[in-house]
């Protein structure tokens, strides 16, 4: 029996979710006992057990959820392989001698390895141990350097494989293959925004990206493009896969992680010490977003149960107005909570709400799907827990400020804003690919 009304639960729960996550809970830890508390009180302990029974088992063992686990083994198979090494080798060698091209590089190969890894944290940390270095050795201003580095480490997030696009398709119960199809063209209309930002800044300030004094001879071009084989043969793998029809997303994961061991072990990368730390990194990486997504949708269930989604949705649509005005709200909100939380954290927050709404509207789930990924994402740029700019700070083996950082990635932050107009203008940019795709 309920305890109290869904109204006055709701003001208890979240009050008591906000106060946990200010007094430093883990995300994940703090929605799942939220949602449990809000259960218990909305429709009685009774289904609040059987939830909290139910979910980690049903989440874990989830065949479309499957694929998370093994996109990060990919990427940290393609880690092991020197696949970002030999990306980044080939960007530097047909960029470098451009202005702002050691920047340009690094955003070009850290788009590429987004097609192997699907983690923007590993992103941002791969390419500040092997990027910054090279940029303050011609120079670069420090702040240029880590922002863009920060910045690019967000389009895994976008070029499949990407972990955020199977949470989002989890949640809102869409097409795994259609979604991981749709973030392409967003992620290389991106990329070319961030490096177009570069070589205009780099004009206009030619002290913050000095001309690099670089020759490369045509040979040593071409040779440099050998290094690519093994990302393409991936993305390939993947993509190729998904979008013939030769198998569905859920069984992407392990093509592609087989994909990635195949070239480690065929460069002689692959110890016993290599396979035991990456076996450890995605079985570590995976428990942490595991216990994000079970928090989360024992919160969603709370929220469903409770009658609190349908009154909100039903309060919201009422306002009138037009859809463009829901997308406005939907993109503060993401904004707001972007600044506090994770990308994971926001997405299983907000979309049990948010995605009825939306789609009543009038917006297709597909292109929801891909700007919610990338408003997530501007979330890991923004100040105060920009998850990004934290990495890049700890990672750097040259002296930087979060203050540095944040000033840095600042551009790219209006870039994507700028993209995201682009995407509500001319939605075809996302949708066009999967449409073209056959129906799942």
């Amino acid at each position: 029996m309920a305890m109290f009304s869904p109204e006055v639960t709701g003001y208890i729960v979240v009050s008591g979710l906000l106060l946990a996550l200010m007094m430093g809970a883990h995300i994940g830890v703090a929605l799942g006992l939220a949602g449990f508390a809000g259960i218990y009180m909305s429709v009685g302990p009774d289904a609040a057990f059987a939830q909290l029974t139910a979910i980690p088992f049903g989440t874990t063992n989830s065949f479309a959820l499957a694929v998370i686990p093994l996109f990060i083994l990919m990427g940290s198979f393609a880690t092991v392989s020197g696949i970002t090494t030999d990306l980044f080798r080939m960007a530097y060698v047909w960029l470098g001698a451009l202005r702002g091209g050691l920047a340009m590089a690094t955003v070009m190969s850290s788009a590429a390895f987004g097609a192997a890894s699907g983690s923007t944290i590993v992103n941002a940390a791969v390419f500040t141990r092997m990027a910054m270095p090279e940029m303050a050795r011609f120079g670069y201003d420090v702040r240029l350097n880590a922002g863009c580095i920060a910045a690019a480490g967000t389009l895994a997030a976008l070029i499949p494989p990407s972990i955020l696009m199977v949470v989002y398709a989890v949640i809102t119960e869409q097409s795994i293959g259609k979604l991981l199809i749709a973030g392409i063209v967003p992620g290389i209309l991106t990329a070319v925004f961030y490096c177009t930002g570069i070589y205009v800044v780099a004009r206009v300030r030619p002290d913050l990206a000095p001309l690099a004094n670089l020759q490369f001879r045509w040979a040593q071009r071409f040779e440099a493009l050998k290094g690519v084989w093994g990302i393409l043969v991936l993305f390939t793998l993947i993509v190729g896969g998904i979008y013939g029809g030769y198998f569905p997303a859920t069984y992407a994961g392990a093509v592609g992680a087989f994909g990635a061991f195949m070239i480690a072990l065929s460069k002689k990368r692959i110890t016993g010490k290599a396979m035991s730390e990456v076996l450890k990194e995605a079985a570590v990486t995976t428990s942490v977003i595991f216990i994000i997504v079970i928090g989360g949708i024992l919160f969603a269930r709370f929220l469903t149960y409770s009658g609190l989604v349908t009154t909100i949705s039903k309060t919201i649509l009422s306002l009138g107005g037009s859809k463009y005005i829901y997308l406005l709200g939907f993109i503060v909100l993401f904004a707001v909570l972007g600044c506090f939380l994770e990308p994971i954290a926001i997405m299983v927050m907000t979309l049990p709400i948010m995605f009825p709404v939306m789609k009543e509207a009038g917006f297709d789930p597909i292109w929801l799907g891909v700007v919610s990924v990338k408003l997530a994402e501007i979330g890991v740029l923004t100040p105060p827990v920009g998850l990004n700019v934290f990495v890049v700070k700890s990672s750097s083996p040259i002296p930087v400020t979060l203050g540095q950082v944040f000033a840095g990635v600042t551009p790219f932050i209006l870039l994507d804003f700028l993209a995201l107009g682009l995407y509500v203008i001319f939605p075809e940019i996302i949708t066009w690919l999967p449409n073209l795709m056959s129906p799942n």
